[in-house]
C-alpha cells in the first residue's frame, strides 16, 4: 500500500484545511517545490496535489507551482481541484502531471470522464468526496443526493485507474479514517481505492494496510506528516514490513497502480 504525501495549494502556499473549511486554514510552507522535494527525499513513491483555489473557483490558479513541482520531481505527481473540462485535463497531463483527478466532473459529465479515461489510459482517477455517505462537489461546497458507493459502482469498467475516497468529516482531524466507509467503497467496484482523510498516527496506516487485499491500494496523508505525528520513513518501513520496522531501500520503489 502506497503512502502518498499531500500538498494542498492555496494562493501558492502549502496549507491544510479542517473538514474542507476554507475558514480553518493552517499554513505550513510558502515553498511548495521545496516541500515536494523533501517528501521525495524521505521516500515517497507518489505525490498528491490539490489546487484548493481551483476547486473553489473552477479555474486554474496554482499552475505555476504545479508545473514547477512536476518538473522538479522524478516520482509521479497526481493533481485534483477544479479540473472540469477535457481540455483542462489534457493541459495538466501535457505539463508533466502523471494523473489527473476528476471530482465534480464525475457527477456532472460521467460520459466525459469515461472518454477521458479511455483517451488517457492509466492517467485518469476520480475523487469521491463524501459527507455522511453522500457525494459533495465544487470544492465540497455543494452536496448531492448521490451515494458515494453508487457513484463508485457506476465507474465500473470505465477505465478510471483509481478512486480517491475522502471522508470529509474526518479530513484534517487526525481522528482516524472512516474504515467502514472505505470498506463499502472498496466493495462497490473493482477499481482500486486510495483512502484520504483522518490519518493521525501510525496505527491508522497499519489498519488501512490490512485492508489492501480488499482493494485499498494507497492512502493520502497530509496534516499528520506536517505536524510530525507521522514520520514518513518510519511509516513506509512499518507498512512494507507488515507492522515491523525494516531497513528501507536507498531509492524509492517504482510506483505501481496507485
Amino acid at each position: 500500500m502506497q503512502i502518498i504525501p499531500a500538498i494542498d495549494l492555496l494562493e501558492g502556499a502549502c496549507v491544510r484545511l479542517r473538514q474542507g473549511d476554507y475558514d480553518q486554514v493552517t499554513r505550513f510552507s510558502d515553498d511548495p517545490v521545496a516541500t515536494a522535494l523533501e517528501w521525495q527525499r524521505q521516500g515517497a513513491e507518489r505525490l498528491h496535489l490539490v489546487d484548493l483555489d481551483g476547486a473553489r473557483r473552477g479555474a486554474p490558479v496554482n499552475d505555476g507551482a504545479v508545473k514547477a513541482i512536476a518538473a522538479a520531481l522524478h516520482i509521479p505527481v497526481q493533481l485534483g481541484g477544479g479540473v472540469r473540462s477535457g481540455e483542462r485535463a489534457a493541459e495538466l497531463l501535457s505539463h508533466g502531471v502523471d494523473r489527473v483527478i476528476l471530482g465534480t466532473l464525475a457527477i456532472e459529465s460521467p460520459r466525459l470522464v469515461r472518454r477521458l479515461a479511455q483517451a488517457h489510459p492509466g492517467r485518469i482517477a476520480v475523487g469521491i468526496d463524501a459527507r455522511a455517505g453522500r457525494v459533495a462537489s465544487h470544492g465540497w461546497r455543494e452536496e448531492s443526493t448521490i451515494l458515494a458507493t453508487d457513484l463508485a459502482r457506476s465507474l465500473e469498467g470505465s477505465g478510471v485507474v483509481a478512486i480517491i475516497s475522502t471522508d470529509i468529516a474526518t479530513d484534517g482531524t487526525l481522528s482516524g479514517p472512516n474504515v467502514s466507509a472505505l470498506r463499502d467503497m472498496a466493495e462497490a467496484s473493482s477499481i482500486p481505492v486510495i483512502a484520504s482523510g483522518g490519518v493521525g498516527k501510525l496505527d491508522h496506516l497499519l489498519a488501512l494496510a490490512e485492508m489492501e487485499s480488499s482493494g485499498i491500494c494507497g492512502v493520502i496523508v497530509g496534516r499528520a506528516l506536517y505536524d510530525g505525528s507521522v514520520q514518513l520513513p518510519q511509516a513506509l518501513q512499518a507498512v512494507a514490513g507488515g507492522g515491523r520496522l525494516i531497513d528501507l531501500p536507498q531509492h524509492p520503489r517504482s510506483a505501481g497502480i496507485c
